[in-house]
């Protein structure tokens, strides 16, 4: 019996939390065939100590487990607010059908499976949270269960359980469905990043710094503007030389024969753009003199990110001009669509007197990416409860359903993050301190549900719990199996394709081994795409699940 402290210490419950979350970080890093358990690997060193005697007093741990899973979830919502709507738009829609496909698939085959066999409801709820690796759904499922059951705390241990089952095959089943879909369709990964650079981020190979002398008659005496329309964004501009000086290139301004333009555009658009302007060379350094200068500028000014450059005016505020934009490794060709995300990187000419003034309307601010707020951290645990307590009246439940301490937080997270502002208050929180209370969170609520599980795991993984397993392995697979081969029917790349099932199970995992598939943004851009709807269907059905087989 490890019971240092004894079972009502605090101190007893520090030291296990403590142990269990370094060995369990530790056993994620380790790698099988190139898979991790990543974070789950605190589930399972949480379940061992368990087993071995370890205990901590049922309310502390029971605060402990659910605190953690409001961090956890609270800020995967504050994260994914920004471009949860957003997600929704152009190939946004299709993503997040599939794997709305996906999810109401693991649904059916969970309600199917509990009525053939007579699965209890908190065993096969717990299987499905395992099954998709969808821990914070796990959380809201054991809330209810211990609201509306008797036995409550009983059945969310078991709940815990089923869900530590069904977890390792979930990982490998995924990554499987990845490498089928590949080899039986024959998938040539190096084709399938060029078409996605072409297609999504407007580039081929690397993008070309050229300039064109003005000789084509037919656009002498237009406009910028005109030119950019009729050019259609097969040429960004960031510069003019004109009689042997630089100048910024705005809207109203008209060309000039011999007007040299300077700017990038890809090698296709070469032959087009001399018969379009004019004879084309190449800049092989980058030529900035006289009036103009040229800076790279860190984006932090929240009142423009998620604005596009149209939006923005840049050039139609200062005499400067954005002719590259960098975002998570990818160089991203500019025009008047694009949008400006907080922490990009943007490449700005402009005229020396105003640099100053334009880096300062960006942002540029370090301090800004790295001091924390922790403002809408406090605000949206005390909304979220508040939130989560609504009931809930749906037809045909035998009692009102509620948001919870997983849904409350969640839906208040979403409206923060999306909204940014309120007045004086900005909810923002930066990268590094979203992270770790997320990670801070994750690691205390799978140590808690790991704690409470262990001592009757082996028990019943002997007594059929290796049908849990069984079970778990088909909602894994199935479902993404079938979405997976209908995206590719419809012509959906490959690298999205792997993007769009890991983010539809939710599993970091399964991202790592598709990221590691190709050095592309295409997995990443569909998993975060398809990732916030997917969390919030899968927390509200897994309580509606509950509610339906009680």
């Amino acid at each position: 019996m490890l019971s240092f402290f004894g079972e009502q210490s605090i101190a007893s419950a520090f030291i296990f939390l403590s142990l269990i979350s370094v060995s369990g970080i530790l056993l994620g890093k380790i790698k099988i065939f190139n898979i991790k358990l990543g974070i789950a690997g605190v589930l399972f060193t949480g379940i061992a100590f368990g087993h071995f005697g370890a205990q901590i007093n049922a309310e502390t741990l029971n605060f402990i487990k659910e605190f953690g899973l409001i961090l956890f979830i609270f800020s995967i919502g504050l994260d994914i607010g920004p471009r949860f709507l957003s997600s929704f738009k152009n190939n946004g829609i299709v993503l997040n059908l599939l794997s709305t496909i996906v999810v109401l698939l693991g649904f059916g085959m969970a309600m199917l499976l509990s009525f053939m066999y007579s699965i209890d409801v908190e065993v096969i709820v717990g299987i499905l949270s395992g099954a998709v690796t969808n821990t914070p759904s796990l959380g809201a499922a054991q809330l209810v269960l211990e609201e509306q059951l008797v036995d409550g705390v009983a059945a969310a241990n078991t709940s815990g359980m089923a869900y530590a089952l069904a977890y390792p095959f979930a990982i490998i089943g995924i990554i499987l469905v990845m490498i089928l879909i590949r080899v039986f369709f024959n998938v040539r990964i190096s084709q399938e990043v060029v078409t996605y650079d072409n297609e999504v981020t407007g580039l081929s190979g690397k993008v070309t710094s050229i300039h064109v002398k003005v000789t084509n008659p037919n656009i002498i005496g237009k406009t910028i503007e005109q030119l950019q329309v009729f050019l259609d964004s097969e040429f960004v501009f960031s510069r003019i030389l004109r009689n042997n000086e630089f100048i910024i290139p705005h809207k109203k301004l008209e060309l000039l024969e011999n007007d040299m333009l300077y700017g990038v555009s890809k090698k296709e658009h070469f032959a087009e753009l001399e018969l379009k302007i004019g004879e084309i060379k190449k800049t092989d350094r980058i030529e900035i003199s006289g009036n103009l200068t040229m800076r790279h500028v860190v984006v932090t000014n929240k009142a423009i990110a998620g604005k596009t450059l149209h939006q923005i005016g840049i050039s139609e505020q200062f005499p400067a001009n954005i002719t590259r934009i960098f975002r998570s490794g990818s160089e991203i060709l500019p025009h008047k669509k694009s949008t400006i995300e907080f922490g990009d990187t943007v490449r700005v000419v402009a005229d020396t007197k105003s640099i100053d003034t334009v880096t300062q309307y960006l942002g540029n601010s370090q301090k800004s990416l790295a001091h924390p707020n922790l403002l809408p951290l406090f605000i949206g645990i005390a909304l979220g409860v508040l939130v989560g307590s609504i009931p809930i009246f749906i037809p045909g439940l035998p009692v009102p359903a509620k948001l919870g301490l997983a849904g409350g937080p969640l839906i208040v997270a979403l409206i923060l993050g999306h909204k940014g502002r309120i007045g004086s208050f900005d909810f923002y929180m930066t990268p590094s301190a979203n992270l770790f209370i997320r990670e801070l969170g994750i690691v205390l609520f799978l140590g808690c549900v790991g704690l409470s599980s262990g001592a009757q795991f082996w028990e019943t993984l002997r007594n059929g719990g290796y049908t849990w397993m069984l079970f778990g392995a088909v909602i894994s697979v199935v479902p993404i199996l079938i979405v997976g081969i209908i995206a590719r029917l419809m012509k959906i790349n490959y690298l999205t394709i792997c993007g769009m099932l890991a983010g539809s199970m939710t599993d970091p995992p399964a991202l790592e081994f598709a990221n590691a598939l190709a050095p592309s943004q295409a997995q990443a851009t569909a998993y975060a795409t398809v990732y916030p709807f997917t969390m919030f269907l899968r927390i509200l059905l897994a309580q509606i699940l509950v509610l339906i087989l009680l």
